[in-house]
């Protein structure tokens, strides 16, 4: 399976971001998945390509050429897919994802899976989209959504395939559901 992971090039404050991208890099490798991401070295990003590829697994990036030509590349995943724009990225990035997580980071990583969760919501995916509920990360957005259908401006049939998840074993559940291996 492709997972394709947002999240941000910066390291963040908190040192419990690095070690929840090492743990859910380091699984995507041992477990056979392939990453698909932003393609960046630097921050969380690189931490999870790093971890991937040093459990053994593929990395795949997609980096828009402005980001190339500020050396922002990690050389070493496994393969780049170089974009003319960031809407080609995302579109690249959502084309080559069979799950998508959305892990702590900055207004990007909103940005990138709000596509994924409007595509989602429409029926044009589906596919596993879970918001990487780290610490409460993401509470806000989680009770953000359940006013949207307090409201009647969204339904709980629209928000189904939106998915949160607060450890590295509820996104394994969830994957393995959806692949109808096991019940979270």
């Amino acid at each position: 399976m492709n997972i394709t992971v947002y999240l941000g090039a910066n390291p963040g404050s908190d040192p419990a971001l690095r070690d929840a991208v090492r743990r859910l890099g380091t699984w995507i490798g041992d477990s056979g998945h392939a990453l698909v991401y932003g393609g960046s070295k630097s921050g969380l990003m690189g931490e999870l390509a790093e971890s991937v590829l040093q459990a053994g697994g593929e990395v795949t990036g997609v980096e828009p050429r402005f980001f190339v030509d500020a050396g922002y590349v990690y050389d070493a995943i496994t393969r780049l897919i170089v974009t003319e724009d960031m809407a080609r990225r995302k579109a690249k990035m959502i084309e080559l994802g069979d799950a998508f997580i959305a892990f702590p980071g900055g207004t990007g990583t909103l940005e990138e899976i709000a596509e994924v969760m409007s595509k989602v919501s429409l029926g044009h995916l589906d596919t596993p989209c879970i918001l990487y509920n780290l610490n409460g990360y993401y509470d806000a957005l989680k009770a953000q959504l359940a006013r949207m259908i307090e409201l009647g401006l969204s339904t709980p049939e629209k928000q189904e395939g939106i998915r949160f998840a607060d450890s590295l074993d509820e996104i394994r559940a969830i994957l393995e559901k959806g692949r109808g291996e096991a019940e979270p």
